[in-house]
């Protein structure tokens, strides 16, 4: 185990810088493409996150170590870990700008250039993980960061679905960003894309209302958000020419669907208690899946100490801890997407793990609900041709 006998205040705290090398990605591939001639380098964001994490996370292993309670104050007012997630912007922007030229260029072929989009869609993707961490802050400066850091991806209503929607329903059959046990990602994807953007619109609604104020509003957090990506996508195609629209539109769906599948590994098939005057119990270390993979969490700035995070959203990143009680991946984050993507495998991995975390009673599990058959049609002794009776019997995933 890494760090295991560490009596540091922050074992990691010079491995947080890593995290840049994620917005980094959309610089190597013409860097290392010019130096090798290798074109597989426009691919480069993929095989990172896909391929040499996962090693690494193998190869290094796991980091249980946690910030003591004495050193949290310090730690949390160092700023040199906010640094950290401020360089994110100005790299990311960078690469998209370096990538709006290369789009551009009639001298790459297409499949160069679905590479480069598919980069930078990984860049976008974490992106929105950058915008999750400043979102959660409460310095004006850092919230307004993270909508720009949400215009590359267009997924702007993520900053007001996911602190106001996602942490109040989380690990229940309301919230869209939670997955379901026996739901694949592929089913996920739509009803958690389309669900937040309905969640995020209707909440956002309510706060302005509250204030006497229109939708329409220069106070809306969702019309901000847009705006700066309506902004940044304008400029990009002003410079460069209407070519790049497509492989904006790629690089924007690909961060999309890599910040919903993580949501997806993030809650699969867990579910709050009940209480006695049935609300659901506040978040617990059991309602979210967690790994101590050390690669993977410098990567995503601990985004996978994801029970920590829910209980006490207010931490910042280095100071997330990870509990005894919370469920264990198997594997990162990273390694749990490639799984994900193929739901046969991704059952059989995780849906006996689910069912272990209570006690095999699956009534307690956050399920798909089962599809709705249309019942027969009865004839009656009487001779009445349709018969009535009772409704169906619902079971507990039903009644979800």
């Amino acid at each position: 185990m890494v760090f295991e006998d560490s009596y540091s205040r922050d074992p990691k705290r010079y491995l947080w810088i890593m995290g840049t090398i994620a917005p980094g990605c959309a610089l190597l591939p013409v860097i290392l493409v010019t130096v090798t001639g290798l074109q597989l380098f426009w691919w480069i964001g993929p095989i990172i996150v896909f391929l040499l994490i996962p090693l690494l996370d193998l190869a290094i292993g796991d980091d249980h170590s946690n910030v003591r309670d004495e050193d949290y104050e310090s730690l949390s007012e160092d700023r040199y870990y906010r640094w950290c997630t401020y360089l994110f912007l100005p790299l990311q922007l960078t690469g998209l700008i370096v990538a709006g030229y290369l789009w551009s260029d009639i001298g790459l072929n297409l499949l160069d250039k679905i590479g480069l989009a598919a980069t930078l869609g990984v860049v976008s993707g974490i992106g929105i993980n950058a915008a999750h961490e400043l979102g959660h802050r409460s310095e004006h400066l850092e919230r307004r960061m993270a909508k720009l850091a949400l215009a590359q991806s267009g997924y702007g209503h993520f900053y007001v679905e996911h602190n106001r929607g996602h942490h109040v329903r989380v690990a229940t059959p309301a919230d869209p960003a939670s997955g379901r046990m026996g739901e694949s990602l592929w089913e996920f994807l739509p009803r958690t894309i389309f669900g937040g953007l309905r969640s995020a619109w209707t909440l956002e609604r309510e706060r302005l209302s509250r204030k006497d104020k229109p939708w329409f509003s220069p106070g809306n957090h969702i019309l901000q958000a847009w705006s700066l990506t309506s902004a940044l996508f304008a400029t990009m195609i002003l410079a460069f020419g209407h070519v790049i629209i497509p492989f904006l539109l790629l690089q924007a769906l690909i961060g999309i669907v890599l910040v919903e599948a993580v949501n997806y590994i993030e809650h699969y098939g867990l579910l709050r208690p009940r209480r006695p005057d049935g609300r659901f119990a506040r978040c617990s270390p059991r309602d979210s899946w967690n790994s101590d993979r050390l690669v993977t969490n410098v990567f995503l700035f601990h985004l996978q100490r994801h029970s920590d995070h829910h209980i006490n959203p207010g931490r910042r990143y280095h100071t997330l801890r990870g509990y005894e009680q919370a469920p264990q991946l198997p594997g990162g984050y990273a390694s749990m997407i490639l799984l994900a993507a193929v739901p046969p495998l991704w059952r059989a991995v995780m849906d006996h793990r689910v069912l272990a975390l209570y006690g095999g009673d699956i009534a307690l599990v956050n399920t798909k609900p089962a599809p709705h058959r249309r019942l027969p049609r009865l004839r009656r002794r009487t001779g009445r041709r349709r018969g009535g009776g009772g409704p169906p019997v619902l079971s507990p995933a039903d009644s979800r």
